[in-house]
């Protein structure tokens, strides 16, 4: 048997993701028009108890199983076993636009990107998220030079060069991810693209679930993202919310 070309792989962590996973899913098979049969999606389950695993393999997903509360772990074991050149991490509750593959593909084949992110577009708007997202990506932005979030993309190459995502950062590894795959591009004589259109759109759960307001009153939250190798609300804010 001959293994079809794979271009791309696309890793989804999932935790009880029955509500938001078939949007996402949705997206990348639209993304995957241009693509026939060079695209693999790999959906890494993570505790789950819902119909996630069911609904990922009506889409002839790849499933893998990771229990630990541990989102670099979890990303990670999905890129482990990962065929395509190209590798993508996005999250359940986030969905991408139609031409994003095309777009990545074409940052990457100029060969002056390692890499890089997407800027994201939530998908409700009000003050309180506005006051929230500015209290925690301003900070990201002074610290770390960084806007992107939500979806990462790179050769698959150059993942496992600088060792894919640190499986001591619990919360913001995607952050710790992109500033290592940086600094492996400087050393490569190329940039970290963040690709601003299209832009990426994410659901609003956790404002939703703890308030819109949430960075703005819970300041020690951004203190974790920038403390990379501190983070003591991890718990609270990804691993224990009940879906």
């Amino acid at each position: 048997m001959i293994e079809r070309n794979v271009k791309f792989s696309i890793v989804i962590p999932a935790y009880n993701e029955k509500k938001y996973i078939p949007r996402c899913l949705d997206s990348i098979v639209a993304a995957s028009t241009p693509y026939k049969n060079q695209v693999e999606i790999i959906v890494v389950l993570n505790r789950c108890t819902d119909r996630t695993e069911e609904i990922a393999l009506s889409y002839n997903c790849i499933i893998v199983k990771e229990d630990t509360k541990n989102l670099s772990k979890i990303r990670n074991a999905g890129a482990k076993i990962a065929r395509g050149e190209i590798l993508i991490t996005i999250d359940a509750d986030s969905w991408m636009a139609d031409n994003m593959l095309n777009e990545i593909e074409k940052q990457l084949i100029t060969g002056k990107y390692i890499g890089g992110g997407v800027a994201m577009q939530f998908e409700r708007v009000s003050l309180g998220i506005i006051a929230s997202a500015l209290v925690l990506f301003i900070p990201l932005l002074i610290k770390h030079g960084l806007i992107s979030g939500g979806l990462f993309w790179c050769f698959k190459k150059d993942f496992d060069v600088i060792n894919g995502f640190d499986d001591n950062v619990r919360i913001a590894e995607d952050v710790d991810f992109a500033l290592r795959l940086r600094e492996w591009g400087k050393k490569c004589g190329k940039t970290f693209k963040t690709i601003t259109k299209p832009r990426l759109m994410t659901s609003c759960r956790k404002f939703d679930i703890f308030g819109d307001w949430l960075y703005v009153k819970k300041p020690k939250l951004v203190l974790d993202y920038l403390n990379l190798k501190k983070q003591k609300h991890a718990d609270e804010i990804y691993y224990d919310i009940k879906r």
